[in-house]
């Protein structure tokens, strides 16, 4: 009875415990529930929604004419939210009715999956309720304006459960072509060029938006008051002119191609402004071909005799010499100058040369005799000349990565004489080319300096937000007669010097300097035969209005590697396709302007633009067929003029002015792969209409 009573006492106590145990669950579960509930429902809440950043749309880099060198384009990820109250509602009655031909549509615009792959795996997310499902990622604009037609997707969002994300992609559209100076924007990774200079502009403001997290870490939108918009980047508006750019990067390419050269820069430059208008730096890489792979115009590097202009104007601004003094060569091609032996590449033609001589032959015995006789006493006052020029500073172009030039320090002793005698021709010093061409360029100007620059304005919704004006670093960097006198040495390069044989039939006038460096890099000796070879200059001598730099680094004991032989046929072949476009016949490329009511240009379908012409009570002048689709209407001196536009397949038809639903249509009518930016009616398109285009090729085009 003992053993008996024992074992029930501790079977009692042990229910006991369990019913103590389970009323104090009981009681705190009714106590979290009706007492702290509120408090821990608002504390999943935070765990599930999160306000999450949406990505403001980056904006449009053009061209001074208006092309599109880098934009942003949609693209579409497909979600379903297969627990949509609209999508299950009378047992899931719309569902079921429109999978067969979704699926059929689906197999057809993506031909990724069949038919039959599509209806299972829409089957079988409907029956799992997956509420985030990925159906597919990356979708473009074209294929999404299709999507959207589709059986269920076109009954909206909350019947059909069909979610898109929208997010940007980058494009450069001209690829090669200026690639590095335009630079790219890569999520992360650096950007480059006027993408990461202008990185600020371009991005905008983000957004806002709550999301609530689900199985798997997904986040679905949630409509939210407190949803912020994004503000989309603005516009920049390059100097960089399409045409020139491709002029001078084919031409350089082709000496770069013919030499097997290491790389070359060339910076085609507007006299007057500043402006850069083509820039293009090619390097070679490792399978031989060419690449935009760094912005050698802005490297420093010793630049060999186009600083002999330098050299001139420092001593001519000295007064104790002209251009037509004499200066003793000798006949060696090489001769002792102060406290350093000096080398000519080629003897002299003659032992006796006036300054504008040695100037036009590149002596480096002349340039050095002439430095060292001005300045033997005051070396250090060779380099407060280097100052004045600004060469010792960076010209400030509105890229990142400029190199600092290097000028070696002078002082009154045998060193600062050697080093000031080496620097006269081009040694001892580094300086990048496009400092070089800001000095030769102020020569053009008559003296004044002008800051090079990329960017001419930042646009906001199409209107200018900031115009950038061209700016003067100084207003008279030299007297005025040593510039001319600077002027009528340059002339005589190519008329009588290195450069004579180039620009010998040449319709226009040349001043300019050639260039022969050694390379001493780090990872070559001056001894390895590799050579740095430079024209720079402008055209026409009288009246410029361009002014380039060609510098192009050779490969080891290249055959060809004086500046006369490599750099200038490039500078004359752009040269050659400049002087009739812009010059000769003075053609200028349309600037864009501010929009006002002065000048318009709408279009439409023909029917439906004469119809709202008509209901306005407009007086219109009717010029367009009864055969033609599409129609634009243009301002004339007295009244709008209705001209119609017949549509060629083959050829690209002009869209300005068309409402997106017009654009879209017509370019899908004839083939064409549409990605679009911005709202409102079409301002730019990146085929410029009467271009020959084939079937499947793509087209952007920007609404404003």
């Amino acid at each position: 009875m003992e053993v008996k009573r024992d074992i029930l006492w501790r079977v009692y106590v042990a229910y006991i415990a369990i019913v103590v145990v389970c009323a104090a669950i009981f009681v705190k579960a009714f106590y979290i529930q009706q007492v702290q509930g509120d408090a821990w429902r608002g504390m999943s809440d935070s765990l599930h929604l999160k306000m999450q950043s949406i990505a403001a749309d980056r904006g449009t880099i053009y061209s001074a004419d208006r092309q599109m060198l880098s934009t942003s384009v949609p693209q579409f990820d497909i979600y379903v939210d297969f627990g949509a109250d609209g999508l299950r509602a009378k047992n899931g009655e719309a569902f079921h009715k429109n999978i067969d031909s979704l699926s059929y549509c689906l197999a057809t615009l993506f031909k990724d999956r069949s038919e039959t792959a599509y209806k299972k795996i829409l089957t079988t997310g409907y029956k799992k309720k997956d509420r985030y499902f990925l159906l597919k990622r990356k979708v473009s604009f074209r294929d999404y304006y299709q999507l959207r037609q589709f059986p269920l997707v076109r009954l909206g969002k909350n019947t059909s459960g069909f979610i898109a994300e929208t997010r940007s992609i980058r494009l450069n559209p001209y690829q090669l072509m200026g690639y590095r100076t335009i630079g790219l924007e890569r999520q992360n990774a650096q950007k480059i060029g006027l993408e990461q200079a202008y990185d600020t502009v371009l991005r905008g403001e983000e957004g806002k938006r709550l999301v609530r997290f689900i199985a798997g870490g997904v986040a679905v939108p949630v409509n939210s008051e407190n949803e912020i918009e994004p503000e989309n980047g603005k516009d920049i508006v390059t100097t960089i002119d399409t045409r020139i750019q491709e002029i001078a990067e084919n031409a350089l390419m082709k000496k770069l191609v013919e030499s097997e050269s290491q790389y070359g820069t060339c910076v085609v430059m507007e006299t007057k402004t500043g402006q850069i208008k083509a820039i293009a730096n090619l390097g070679r890489k490792a399978d031989g071909s060419y690449w935009e792979d760094y912005n050698y115009a802005l490297r420093a590097t010793e630049p060999g005799s186009t600083i002999k202009l330098a050299t001139l104007l420092a001593v001519l601004s000295e007064g104790k010499t002209s251009i037509n003094n004499m200066v003793n060569v000798g006949t060696a091609g090489h001769a002792v100058v102060g406290v350093r032996n000096v080398n000519d590449a080629e003897r002299a033609p003659k032992p006796v040369m006036t300054v504008r001589e040695c100037f036009a032959h590149s002596s480096n015995v002349g340039m050095s005799e002439i430095a060292y006789n001005t300045f033997a006493a005051q070396p250090d006052k060779f380099r407060s000349y280097l100052h004045k020029l600004k060469m010792d500073t960076i010209t400030g172009l509105d890229l990142k990565g400029e190199e600092k030039p290097h000028i070696t320090r002078v002082k009154k002793n045998t060193e600062g004489l050697h080093a000031m005698i080496t620097m006269s021709f081009g040694y001892a010093l580094q300086v990048t080319p496009m400092q070089t061409l800001t000095l030769y360029n102020a020569i053009a100007n008559d003296g004044k300096m002008l800051k090079p620059y990329l960017v001419s304005s930042i646009e906001s919704d199409g209107m200018v937000y900031r115009q950038i004006e061209p700016t003067v670093i100084s207003g008279q960097i030299v007297e005025p007669k040593v510039v001319k006198d600077a002027q009528e040495c340059m002339k005589a390069v190519v008329t009588e010097g290195t450069a004579k044989g180039i620009f010998k039939d040449a319709p226009y006038t040349v001043a300019g300097k050639t260039g022969t460096a050694h390379v001493a890099d780090g990872t070559y000796k001056y001894t390895d035969g590799v050579y740095q070879a430079s024209f720079v200059g402008y055209f026409p001598a009288e009246d410029p209005q361009y002014t380039c730099i060609v510098v192009v680094k050779t490969k080891p004991h290249a055959l060809y590697h004086y500046g006369g032989q490599l750099s200038a046929p490039v500078f004359k072949e752009i040269a050659d396709r400049l002087y009739p476009m812009f010059v000769n016949n003075k053609m200028q490329y349309a600037s864009a302007g501010r929009n006002d009511s002065i000048t318009y240009a709408y279009a439409g379908n023909v029917k439906d633009v004469k119809t709202v012409m008509r209901t306005l009570k407009m007086n219109f002048k009717d010029s367009a067929s009864v055969k033609a689709q599409y129609a634009i209407v243009t301002k004339s001196e007295e009244r709008p003029v209705v001209k119609g536009q017949y549509i060629n397949k083959n050829v690209m038809p002009q869209l300005s002015g068309m409402t997106l639903k017009d654009a879209v249509l017509l370019c899908e009518h004839i083939g064409l792969k549409v990605n679009v930016q911005g709202k409102g009616r079409v301002t730019y398109q990146s085929l410029n209409a009467g271009l020959a285009i084939n079937n499947g090729q793509k087209i952007s085009i920007q609404l404003n």
